[in-house]
């Protein structure tokens, strides 16, 4: 088992303090793959594994919860890394769009529906 720190190269915090839990993450595809082969011809170990597993993860949309979950890594070892791979320019987040202003508004028949339900649990 490595430990967690030998992975962020000591860090115990993230550079960034806007990643939450259902940031969304997609990878920068020409600039991830221009790096990704770099790493391959040099051998060089400025990506490591899990950088590498993260940008083939985000090439479709994921949250920052489901990469965490994939890696089998601490939320906050992955934060430090989609840090180094946001800072990189190879990895885009972006917040969660709410979807009640997106929409017009809240639905409250359905919030209302929601809390009677509720209520009868």
């Amino acid at each position: 088992m490595v430990r967690p720190y030998t992975i962020t190269r000591g860090r115990t915090a993230p550079d960034r303090d806007d990643l939450t839990l259902i940031t969304v993450l997609t990878t920068d595809e020409p600039a991830a793959d221009a790096a990704l082969a770099r790493a391959g011809r040099s051998g060089s170990r400025a990506l490591q594994r899990e950088h590498r597993l993260i940008l083939e993860r985000c090439r479709r949309p994921a949250a920052v919860a489901e990469v965490a979950a994939g890696l089998d890594l601490p939320v906050s070892v992955t934060k430090i890394l989609l840090g180094d791979l946001i800072a990189q320019g190879l990895l885009n987040a972006r917040a969660p769009i709410s979807v009640a202003p997106a929409v017009g508004g809240p639905d409250t028949g359905l919030l209302s529906a929601v809390r009677d339900g509720l209520r009868r649990l």
